[in-house]
């Protein structure tokens, strides 16, 4: 088997690589800890500071729960709308933190009804528990929710089996709630009521957001409203740890208008072809158009052209609900010679020295004979040999364009393919 180095003086790789910006579209059903300080649209502001984009529309009655949701005609007719990449749903803020039996009775079978009902418009929409937070100081009403963490603690596993019970995801805004409240404690996320947010609780709660929708950190968002950008910067880390680093934990998926899909390549220019190395998430299948009229649905193909020239490369890559494109524009140009191959074994090597003239020479003193230089029709040329020993010869091109040099190593018949 022969291995086959390339040195090329003029490579020239135009790449560009088409990506689609990263679109959302949302519905929040909610009460007031939604649309304080309009949190939805603080989630669309640091989206776009990332380049991605949320879409977001808003169906929020202050004091709200899941039952009076079902009970408004409002809520359904927001559902049907359109089709939504995700329909988040809030409960009225103490109420998956009651008894067990009744957020059972009382709660559960309401969150399901509309977590139905966002289902049912299109297998692609998902739906997102906001998981809020524990009131400043807990519900006194409660003995088992009188203090921050008994309350916050309740809420997490309440809105958890929602998720369980409904094949729907969590943004965890609650646990980020209590990692700031743990580590920035002079980070005031509450209004004077103890419960509401404040800005920054909003801000807080739109980071977690953006990282459940897209996957990414919102570290680096410019967006940081009436926030220092010191303060912004530690909500947005937040945020981002608590749930990039527990993704599985709140049954987080990607909308599929997130599929994703590059490649990379290598070029064997002696025998030009090209080995294509996909990169794609969230991607069912793949397309692959190779720019001359042939295509492949294999995944990493290797793929042979016929001439050597510039070729347009896409990959297509399909989910359920919508996919991504990758294309490069590559342009090979391969320079007169610039070639070295080196046989198993490291027989002999093959080197330009000059534009029209190149050396043959062995390795371990091997004899070079029968030197013979064809056309790509099989047509023998004309060159010129100078030997400068049994071992090494100049050979000098009058002609450009594929050629083959037959020789023998040894008595062994040998056979390279240059471009010149």
């Amino acid at each position: 088997m022969k291995k086959y180095l390339f040195i090329l003086s003029s490579i020239l790789i135009f790449t560009g690589i088409t990506q689609a910006q990263d679109d959302a579209s949302v519905l929040f059903i909610g009460n007031s800890y939604t649309y304080y300080n309009d949190m939805p649209d603080i989630l669309s502001d640091i989206a776009a500071s990332l380049g991605n984009s949320v879409n977001n529309v808003s169906q929020t009655t202050g004091g709200a729960t899941f039952s009076g949701h079902v009970g408004n005609t409002n809520t359904f007719n927001a559902i049907n709308s359109q089709i939504w990449d995700y329909v988040v749903l809030q409960g009225q803020s103490q109420e998956p933190s009651f008894p067990y039996g009744q957020v059972n009775t009382q709660s559960l079978p309401y969150a399901m009804q509309l977590a139905d009902s966002a289902h049912a418009t299109s297998t692609c929409t998902q739906v997102m528990y906001y998981m809020t937070w524990g009131r400043e100081n807990g519900d006194p009403q409660w003995d088992s929710i009188n203090t921050f963490d008994k309350m916050n603690e309740r809420l997490r596993r309440a809105y958890l089996r929602f998720a369980d019970s409904s094949n729907a995801s969590v943004s965890p805004v609650g646990v980020a709630w209590k990692y700031v409240r743990d580590n920035h404690p002079n980070i005031d996320l509450y209004t004077a009521d103890g419960s509401h947010p404040s800005y920054a609780g909003s801000y807080l709660a739109a980071c977690t957001f953006y990282a459940s929708i897209f996957h990414s950190s919102p570290v680096g968002s410019t967006f940081i409203g009436s926030l220092s950008a010191n303060r912004a910067l530690k909500l947005q880390q937040a945020a981002s740890i608590c749930v990039l680093d527990s993704i599985e934990t709140w049954s987080l998926q990607h909308h599929d208008s997130l599929s994703a899909v590059n490649f990379s390549f290598d070029i064997d220019t002696l025998n030009l072809s090209v080995s294509f190395n996909e990169n794609i998430a969230y991607v069912d299948s793949v397309l692959w158009d190779f720019g001359d009229g042939n295509t492949s649905t294999a995944s990493n193909p290797t793929h042979a052209y016929i001439d050597p020239g510039q070729y347009t490369v896409e990959l297509i890559g399909y989910s359920p609900c919508s996919g991504d494109t990758s294309s490069q524009n590559i342009l090979i140009e391969i320079p007169f010679g610039g070639l070295e191959q080196l046989q198993d074994g490291g027989n002999y090597t093959f080197k330009r020295i000059s534009e029209n003239a190149y050396n043959l020479s062995s390795l371990y003193q091997n004899r070079i004979e029968k030197i013979e230089i064809l056309d790509v029709m099989g047509r023998t040329m004309k060159v010129k040999l100078n030997a400068l020993n049994m071992h090494s010869v100049n050979i000098e091109f009058a002609h450009k364009g594929q050629l083959l040099i037959r020789f023998e190593l040894n008595g062994v018949p040998q056979l390279l393919r240059i471009h010149h």
